[in-house]
């Protein structure tokens, strides 16, 4: 007998972190990016060493973009999909087994100056690999070739961790490598797609229940498609030819264009509820991102490289994922979809951490102080999000229990 998804989730009977895609993800990315920042502020200073074969920045990096954003994609994609394709979604010990996949990979790069490389990174790459398998069967089978585009971004996300882990074992800088920046490249254009639909529609639909004034113009126009496709042009630039000229140019152009389309819908009505606002902040770190790197390929400035590049990390990444995990979370378990102070600042503590990061590279000589504040607001606003949204994640509510 054919079941509902509701259906579904209430004959599991086991722990209710299990019912849904969201909940083991959303829940354990936001303790690792909090809990891999504890271990990463001593660390930069030297005060404990993991037994990593990693070194320390490229652990970091490969941590947060990896590990934190290949957690809060699964969250997201197997929540999405049944809503994209009308089948059941993955519950109970399936689900279960993807989440020890991914803690396997944290486990095994944290350890990893014990174990062959090629074994770290067979146990690190069978999560996105054996997720990729999953929604490409759910996407294939509900004819929804549309969405496709998601499962090639999280194809390259996958194939940019396995040539991180290469560029590691080689012995090269890997934080600086082919690997990462394939890596960014890809949450940058799953941001800009996925972020170009449900943007302008959450927006739309807030603004018509106020009643009148200006909308957001409707997502995948024209001009989107012309957004979209320089700054994929800019990012495999980036990736290939990170110092040319050219590749300047081209991120220069593409956050021109992500300007103008974020300024299309109509952001700057939405203040009225922040957990809508966040989605335009977030998104604005994407052509701010993409401006800094190409003024400092083009003309090096006091921001640095780095610094810049966290535009897109720490800010576009990092704001536009705790945006969707609240927004999906409240909407999941049957809440307003409304920000309160708590919610309110988780954000502003990852705000304030980006900035204090990139002014770490403006300001050299108190970088040392900004590195430490920066970590702690992060830790600051993903530690909340797990005490806020924790007791979402972990049980069902009543209603749902019987």
């Amino acid at each position: 007998m054919t079941r509902t998804t509701a259906q579904q989730m209430r004959a599991w009977t086991g722990p209710a972190i299990l019912t849904y895609g969201f909940r083991p993800f959303f829940f354990g990315g936001a303790v690792w990016a909090a809990l891999a920042m504890v271990l990463w502020v001593p660390m930069l200073s030297g005060h404990i060493l993991l037994p990593t074969a990693f070194d320390p920045v490229s652990w970091h990096a490969h941590e947060f973009l990896f590990g934190y954003l290949g957690a809060v994609v699964a969250g997201f994609l197997l929540t999405a999909v049944p809503n994209w394709t009308g089948r059941l979604p993955i519950v109970g010990w399936r689900l279960g087994g993807l989440a020890a996949l991914w803690l396997a990979g944290r486990f095994a790069v944290a350890v990893s100056a014990g174990l062959p490389a090629g074994l770290v990174a067979l146990i690190d790459l069978s999560f996105p690999l054996v997720l990729a398998a999953a929604i490409g069967r759910e996407i294939v089978a509900g004819k929804n070739w549309r969405n496709l585009i998601v499962l090639g971004m999280l194809a390259v996300f996958a194939a940019a961790n396995a040539l991180f882990h290469m560029e590691a074992a080689r012995g090269g800088y890997a934080a600086q490598g082919t690997g990462l920046r394939l890596g960014v490249g890809a949450g940058i254009m799953m941001i800009a797609v996925i972020g170009g639909r449900i943007v302008p529609s959450f927006t739309r639909n807030w603004l018509v229940k106020r009643g009148g004034g200006r909308m957001p113009v409707p997502p995948m126009q024209r001009f989107d498609r012309l957004a979209l496709l320089v700054l994929l042009a800019a990012l495999l630039l980036w990736v290939a030819l990170p110092d040319s000229p050219a590749t300047g140019v081209a991120l220069g152009m593409a956050g021109a264009l992500h300007v103008v389309r974020l300024a299309r819908w109509a952001g700057h009505r939405t203040f009225a509820e922040p957990l809508l606002t966040v989605l335009h902040v977030g998104y604005a770190f994407l052509p701010l991102g993409a401006l800094a790197l190409g003024s400092e390929i083009l003309a090096p400035g006091p921001v640095g490289m780095v610094a810049a590049q966290h535009l897109w990390m720490g800010g576009a990444i990092g704001l536009m994922t705790l945006a969707v995990m609240a927004r999906a979370t409240l909407g999941h378990t049957g809440k307003t979809l409304t920000a309160g102070p708590g919610t309110v600042a988780i954000f502003a503590a990852l705000v304030i951490a980006v900035f204090a990061r990139v002014a770490a590279g403006v300001l050299p000589g108190e970088a040392a102080l900004l590195y430490a504040i920066s970590g702690l607001f992060w830790i600051g606003a993903f530690a909340t999000f797990g005490l806020v949204y924790g007791r979402l994640l972990l049980r069902l509510p009543a209603a749902k229990r019987f």
